[in-house]
């Protein structure tokens, strides 16, 4: 996946909205003004920070070189993917599902 693929694939979930708060380098996905994905701009190869089941968080760490604690984020919950070509493009959606559904869980 590149970074505009990342970018639809979020856009496409129901009630996520994309910002740059944080300035031009890092685009924010939200659903309930929530944070489930950052994406960064000025990164290659690409990479992005997800909120992540502590306990997944570990095993995916320990299962695939591409994955690290989460960069500037809580390192318990999120976690940094690096598109190294390392993983298919099926388990970085998950991934990216897990991650906006633990947010929308917690804001019902």
């Amino acid at each position: 996946m590149n970074a505009e693929q990342i970018r639809e694939y979020c856009l496409a979930k129901t009630g996520a909205g994309e910002s740059l708060p944080f300035g031009p380098d890092a685009l924010v996905f939200k659903v309930d003004e929530k944070i489930f994905l950052l994406l960064s701009l000025d990164t290659s190869p690409v990479q992005f920070n997800v909120k992540c089941d502590p306990v997944k968080a570990e095993e995916l760490r320990e299962a695939y070189a591409c994955v690290l604690p989460g960069y500037h984020m809580n390192k318990k919950h999120w976690n940094t993917v690096v598109i190294d070509g390392s993983v298919p493009t099926k388990l970085l959606k998950e991934w990216i599902d897990h991650s906006y559904e633990l947010v929308r869980k917690k804001r019902k």
